[in-house]
């Protein structure tokens, strides 16, 4: 059994049907992590994820697993942040409760990032897929490259549930922000770091559509003004100017819109 020095950092938040699956897809990789942390951010579910997280944890022998309870519904960025101070492996990977791993991604993306020392976050493609399909992709081809602070300035296509880090980094996600909170996030990191590294390999999925559908980002406008906050906070802190940010906002308020036409229409396409 091979093990890659990686804590899985999982937020949880009323998920009982659905975490034990996006466990199980972290217990089948082909290179472990060593230790899985849970943080359970103040469920209102009557006890019922708590309950499957001792499940879980309890049944499993191989894994270090950790369950963080935490004492208010703070988010799923500031409940990483909880996970990420209690991290003990020098890389972090994040994976959201409703969503699963390809089995060779952490030996993939492990792989990678140490034989790429200075590479600071990497990331890969995601997939929507239905319930009850199995997660398809072909290994055998791939491109990696360097993703540039302004290249991410006009979107953020970087799914969490496909991002490892490595854990000394200094920077966190922004405390009480709920909203686009992991777009703050890697724009902050790709400044400092120069970019950060992308691989197209399909290597996670989510059961559901980025916008439009359960979840976060269901609140269309929430979703909007959560990326307006993040445009406003990388100008108070210097990282693009105000001609820049003017651009930024006019650009997300035509995405913004564009995302409204097509859910209403049905069409769901990002």
């Amino acid at each position: 059994m091979h093990f890659a020095n990686v804590s899985v950092i999982i937020p949880c938040y009323c998920c009982s049907k659905s975490i034990g699956r996006t466990v199980d897809s972290v217990l089948n990789q082909t290179m472990l992590p060593k230790e899985i942390i849970l943080v359970d951010d103040f469920s209102n579910d009557s006890g019922a994820t708590l309950q499957k997280l001792s499940e879980i944890k309890d049944s499993n022998q191989s894994i270090l697993i950790t369950i963080i309870k935490l004492n208010k519904n703070v988010g799923p960025g500031t409940a990483r942040n909880a996970g990420w101070d209690q991290a003990s492996q020098s890389y972090i990977a994040f994976l959201d409760a409703d969503d699963s791993w390809h089995p060779k991604k952490i030996e993939i993306q492990y792989d990678f990032m140490m034989s790429n020392q200075k590479v600071a976050l990497s990331f890969h493609r995601s997939q929507q897929i239905e319930s009850n399909k199995s997660l398809v992709s072909d290994l055998a081809k791939f491109n990696i490259k360097l993703v540039t602070f302004r290249a991410l300035l006009l979107s953020n296509y970087v799914p969490t549930r496909s991002v490892m880090l490595k854990k000394s980094l200094p920077q966190r996600f922004c405390p009480g922000k709920r909203h686009a909170e992991d777009y703050l996030l890697w724009l902050k990191i790709a400044y400092v770091e120069g970019g950060i590294w992308f691989t197209d390999l399909v290597l996670c999925h989510s059961y559901k559509r980025d916008f439009g559908e359960g979840g976060l980002n269901s609140f269309l406008y929430k979703s909007h003004a959560g990326v307006l906050d993040t445009y406003k906070k990388i100008l108070t802190d210097r990282l693009i100017s105000r001609f820049t940010y003017c651009a930024l906002v006019i650009y997300e308020k035509i995405k913004y819109m564009r995302r409204v036409v097509l859910v209403h229409f049905g069409s769901g396409i990002n």
